[in-house]
């Protein structure tokens, strides 16, 4: 049977959350972490330079995956990322195959008392190796010359015999290397110890590729002194190197991740989000944007849905219990025979001198002193989602509730679409460049902390109504749940952010660029997760949101909710989606 979506989504995220936690064990680095299928050290992205280490996380057996996080820990642990840097070429074949020679040498120093990393990285080699022949990848001048430059590579610096199986197809072009080739192989084979020696060597190997390049273009009838870009294309993609390890696109099988990118504005402005205008920004009680008879139509038609969905509300929340409540002391118990003595017992050793209940223990009581804010995204494209979200956040604080956790539901729109009364201002004022935020914020709130979820369970409702979706400006939402969770006593704070799609005004992405609200919404989370006084969560709404958000799970919205969906959302609560 065809795992679903959803499947597959939850697998992807358990093998990046089992290879992360190699990857820290190995080096000893807490904050290595994959976020949006990408290794990352903190909140900076590490490139993946080496062919037989790029591998589809939901697809590749697990073995290929653990295979590239042993890759990798190595790398971290044996390269000097800063003399490689001054060491690398600029560009073109050169810079790939100096990349990936790096790569092939710190997989020379696999610890002697960790043979299955060696195993592992081993069968990689071979897998990559395999797969590339058999796809046909070998069959250009190219792609047979970067192949063979790998294969004998390989096989001298990890002393083993090139793949038996290209073995004889590469005769022809592994002989014509050899005289070229010979004496720079050798020489990283005896200097892989030394990076800056290695690197010698391995610049000699790296111009030697890109040399005959040259020659066959020349031969093949075109200019040798300069390079055509679209032949070069062909050999990276042939190898299947990508130097900034761009994203490739999920197909219709998996859950998408989220598009995001640099933005100059952004960084020009020195990470300084900017405001146009806040006049016609505003706070509302969301009950009171919809009528009372439509929210109590709204109101059972959900708890309808609900009751179809079987969800089983009492062993949710003994399980959110398990993972919020702590022990707190809640008086003594008495009549035990062992603890502290209770002197008002103290008489029965007279009438009973066998008696032995005369003693009295701290008794405890498992306590939730926490709260958890749902940040709803009501953004146009979260219109076809707002029923199951509504049903999912009506069941989490029910459950939520019932062990004694306060909660709070909150969204947040634009007051108008293409920037409003705000864009107006600004195209009134002479359209100054950068103007930052060009929209009317609308930060909504469905239910307030204080109130609990009988009260609030008419208004809830609310976000059911169609009119109220626009854009979305996730970073100032994100920064306001905050600040009201931190006007909060509770000793623990939960912000879970759901969403299906990155932050989007079209009137602050013309006026700014593309990625100005994304770079925002990165720089809130990682603010705000620095400070730690709030756990920020993402919730993907059909999207993996871990560009954005260390902790986040992808969910697959367009199936019914049921009990195993939960079960996930308790576990990334717990703390162990993407940390």
């Amino acid at each position: 049977m065809q795992a679903t979506a959803q499947q597959r989504a939850k697998r992807q995220q358990k093998v990046e959350e089992l290879c992360a936690a190699t990857l820290r064990a190995l080096t000893g680095d807490a904050q290595l972490h994959y976020r949006g299928r990408r290794l990352h050290q903190g909140a900076r992205p590490l490139p993946m330079h080496a062919p037989h280490l790029r591998i589809d996380s939901d697809q590749d057996a697990f073995e290929d995956c653990r295979a590239a996080a042993d890759g990798m820990a190595l790398r971290l642990l044996h390269s000097d990322p800063e003399l490689h840097r001054s060491l690398c070429p600029t560009g073109g074949v050169q810079r790939l195959v100096f990349e990936w020679l790096e790569q092939l040498r710190v997989e020379t120093h696999v610890p002697i008392d960790m043979p299955g990393m060696a195993d592992n990285l081993h069968h990689r080699f071979e897998n990559w190796s395999r797969t590339f022949y058999r796809e046909g990848l070998t069959e250009g001048r190219f792609g047979i010359l970067l192949y063979t430059v790998a294969q004998m590579s390989w096989s001298r610096l990890m002393a083993r015999q090139v793949l038996e199986e290209t073995e004889d197809y590469i005769e022809g072009t592994r002989v014509s290397l050899a005289g070229v080739l010979g004496t720079p192989l050798a020489g990283m084979r005896r200097h892989r110890d030394n990076q800056a020696e290695f690197a010698k060597h391995a610049l000699e190997v790296a111009r030697v590729v890109d040399e005959t390049m040259r020659s066959d273009r020349a031969d093949a009838g075109g200019d040798d002194a300069e390079r055509d870009p679209e032949e070069e294309d062909e050999a990276k993609s042939r190898f299947a190197l990508l130097l900034d390890f761009d994203q490739d696109e999920g197909d219709g099988n998996t859950i998408a991740t989220a598009t995001t990118g640099d933005s100059k504005v952004f960084e020009d402005a020195r990470q300084a989000y900017h405001v146009y205008t806040t006049r016609f920004d505003t706070e509302v009680s969301a009950g009171t944007l919809v009528r009372k008879a439509l929210l109590r139509e709204y109101r059972e038609r959900v708890d309808k849905r609900i009751t179809e969905q079987g969800i089983n509300l009492p062993r949710l929340a003994r399980m959110l219990g398990a993972i919020l409540a702590q022990p707190q002391r809640d008086g003594w118990l008495f009549g035990q025979e062992e603890g502290r003595i209770d002197g008002a017992r103290l008489s029965q050793l007279i009438s009973s001198p066998a008696e032995r209940r005369l003693f009295r223990q701290d008794q405890y009581k498992p306590q939730a002193d926490c709260v958890v804010t749902f940040l709803v995204d009501c953004s146009g494209s979260m219109k076809t989602h707002s029923e199951p979200v509504a049903m999912m956040v009506d069941l989490l604080i029910r459950a939520l509730e019932m062990v004694g956790v306060t909660t709070e539901m909150l969204g947040f729109t634009t007051g108008g679409w293409n920037g409003g009364r705000a864009v107006k201002e600004w195209m009134a004022h002479g359209k100054p460049a950068h103007p930052g935020r060009l929209n009317e914020v609308t930060h909504m709130v469905f239910k307030e902390a204080d109130r609990n979820w009988r009260r609030a369970r008419i208004d809830m409702m609310a976000l059911l109504k169609p009119d109220l979706f626009r854009e979305g400006i996730d970073g100032e939402a994100v920064d306001w749940a905050c600040n009201r969770l931190l006007a909060r006593s509770e000793e623990r704070r939960i912000l879970i952010v759901i969403s299906d799609g990155c932050p989007a005004d079209s009137a602050t992405g013309r006026a700014n660029d593309d990625f100005y609200l994304d770079n925002h919404l990165k720089d809130v989370v990682a603010r705000r997760e620095a400070q730690g006084a709030v756990e920020i969560l993402g919730l993907g709404a059909g999207l993996d949101l871990s560009p954005f958000y260390r902790r986040c799970l992808a969910t697959d919205m367009s199936q019914a909710l049921d009990n195993e969906l939960f079960y996930d959302i308790v576990q990334l609560i717990g703390g162990r989606h993407r940390r």
